[in-house]
């Protein structure tokens, strides 16, 4: 396996990314190997067809611009 160093982060990025590490339940070195798996993982054309997907799932479906009647009906339920 490679080693990756990166320097002049941020102490703020460090912070919130230790942060979401210790959410996670996860060491920072863990947290960040996990993100970089992450992003790596997908390619563009794997996005692509993700998002194909999704939308063909919502195809022919009408959506109201203002959403207050939607949110009026599920609080009253």
């Amino acid at each position: 396996m490679a080693q990756v160093l990166i320097r002049e982060v941020e102490s703020e990025v460090i912070d919130r990314l230790k942060e979401r590490a210790r959410r996670n339940h996860r060491s920072l070195e863990a947290e960040l190997r996990h993100i970089l798996v992450e992003a790596a993982g997908k390619s563009n054309a794997e996005f692509l067809a993700e998002i194909l997907e999704i939308r063909k799932h919502f195809e022919g479906r009408r959506f109201p611009s203002d959403s207050t009647d939607l949110i009026r009906e599920d609080r009253d339920q």
